[in-house]
């Protein structure tokens, strides 16, 4: 089928316009629209289960058929007249058909259309969207029979499908790729939204205490047992005078195949999430010693390419003795990310929480900074001539010159006759970041070895 990546939400940023038209998936609780989504991706992405209420956010996945590629929105069950938790769930629901392009409606067959469904196909009507009618659950050609009822809804043809089975999905992609433009129509929060940050750690070091304390209310569920959370949850807060758009993801395991059901594809979504985040705040438990846990976490922002803060946690609860011990567990621990900021914040009494916009702003700014081509030359000239790289089969590589690939993150091509040495990879770049800062954003430094006589262009 389709096939998935994580969707940057941050390439709305980076000057090249390659968004995808993008493509909501709506409907009753229950009815199948994750099973769904996952079929049209091809793997299981979204988080499944046999019972109502599972996906309660909304979560972008990019996807492909025959060639053309596109945005998939999966969102939580929506009951119109729904209040409480599935009111906020309904919220996300409407709100996916403001950025959206086209919408796949999910009614499922067994059940025939619904008071609910009639309501939400009032409101796809309104919207003036292009609609895909999906009537799910249609597991035999008996169940066809059933589908063809759903015409009542006035939303056009049903198409039968099962997105347990895979029956008809192949059809009901080309009918959404009918139902697609061939460009997104401008959404200008895109590129002037808030900055998305991903709040990451492992089960239980505070995230959900600490997103409740920037928002001033009980956003996520707290509750002293591991795991509590299970889906992303996006939350605006203002933060330092800005507004910021945090998601509290599910806290990362020691390993993922040590999870099971929804929970291990909730993993899944806590990578898509950091995926879709420009910078993510790594919470660590300042009172306990770091662990292996907390290393692959911070592994993960670096080789996602993402911004970094790191906030140490329930620094109310230390005495001197542990902040000796947890400054050298840094210094030999946490040496490879020296150059991410660090926060000592308490979730719990809302300790120099203010100070995390300052470190995201520099981890940010510096996510995003450009050397020009002239000034990078003549630097990398002089610290070449005062340290040349080392020799390689009794050959010395010569340095040619350098350019900056690009930004989010800071990448750099480096052109010499020869290899240069992974430590001497190293040098340069703790020579960059002596020199230029990029405080806070991991930096890539490949090198190009040009052959003889080629030449440059």
């Amino acid at each position: 089928m389709a096939s998935q990546a994580p969707r940057d939400s941050a390439a709305g940023r980076s000057g090249i316009d390659d968004r995808q038209p993008v493509l909501a998936v709506v409907g009753r609780p229950n009815v199948g629209k994750s099973t769904l989504v996952n079929r049209i991706l091809g793997r299981r992405a979204a988080v499944v289960e046999d019972v109502p209420g599972v996906t309660r956010d909304r979560v972008a996945y990019d996807a492909t058929w025959n060639g053309r590629r596109f945005v998939v929105v999966d969102t939580g069950g929506w009951e119109p007249d729904a209040r409480g938790l599935a009111a906020r769930v309904a919220e996300q629901a409407r709100a996916a058909l403001d950025t959206a392009d086209a919408v796949l409606f999910v009614v499922d067959t067994t059940v025939g259309a619904t008071d609910a469904d009639e309501a939400v196909a009032r409101v796809l009507h309104r919207s003036g969207l292009p609609v895909v009618l999906a009537a799910n659950k249609v597991d035999d050609s008996r169940g066809e029979a059933d589908a063809t009822a759903l015409w009542s809804l006035g939303l056009g043809e049903p198409h039968p499908v099962s997105s347990l089975h895979g029956r008809g999905s192949g059809d009901l992609l080309d009918a959404i790729l009918e139902a697609l433009p061939p460009a997104p129509r401008e959404r200008f929060e895109e590129i002037d939204g808030p900055r998305r940050v991903a709040l990451l750690g492992k089960p239980n070091v505070g995230k959900s205490s600490l997103l409740n304390r920037l928002a001033g209310t009980q956003r996520s569920l707290v509750h002293d047992v591991a795991g509590t959370t299970r889906d992303p949850v996006d939350e605006l807060v203002t933060v330092g005078g800005e507004t910021w758009k945090f998601v509290d993801t599910a806290g990362l395991r020691r390993r993922v195949r040590e999870a099971s059901g929804a929970e291990y594809y909730s993993s899944l979504r806590t990578a898509a999430a950091l995926e879709a985040a420009e910078v993510a705040i790594v919470l660590l438990d300042a009172s306990e010693s770091l662990t292996e846990q907390d290393q692959r976490v911070i592994t993960m922002v670096v080789e996602a390419g993402r911004a970094l803060v790191l906030a140490f946690n329930k620094w109310d609860l230390l005495d001197e003795d542990r902040r000796l011990t947890l400054e050298r567990e840094i210094v030999r621990d946490l040496g490879r990310v020296a150059w991410a900021p660090r926060v000592n914040v308490s979730a719990a009494t809302g300790r120099a929480v203010d100070r995390l916009a300052p470190a995201l702003r520099t981890s940010l700014e510096s996510w995003g900074t450009r050397i020009s081509t002239g000034r990078l030359n003549a630097w990398l000239g002089e610290v070449v001539a005062a340290t040349p790289p080392p020799s390689r089969g009794g050959r010395l590589p010569r340095v040619l010159f350098a350019t900056q690939a690009g930004v989010r993150p800071p990448r750099f091509v480096i052109f010499s006759t020869g290899f240069l040495e992974p430590a001497y990879r190293r040098f340069l770049e703790r020579r960059l970041r002596e020199d230029f800062g990029f405080a806070g954003t991991p930096i890539e430094i490949s090198v190009r070895v040009r052959e003889r006589g080629e030449k440059r262009h």
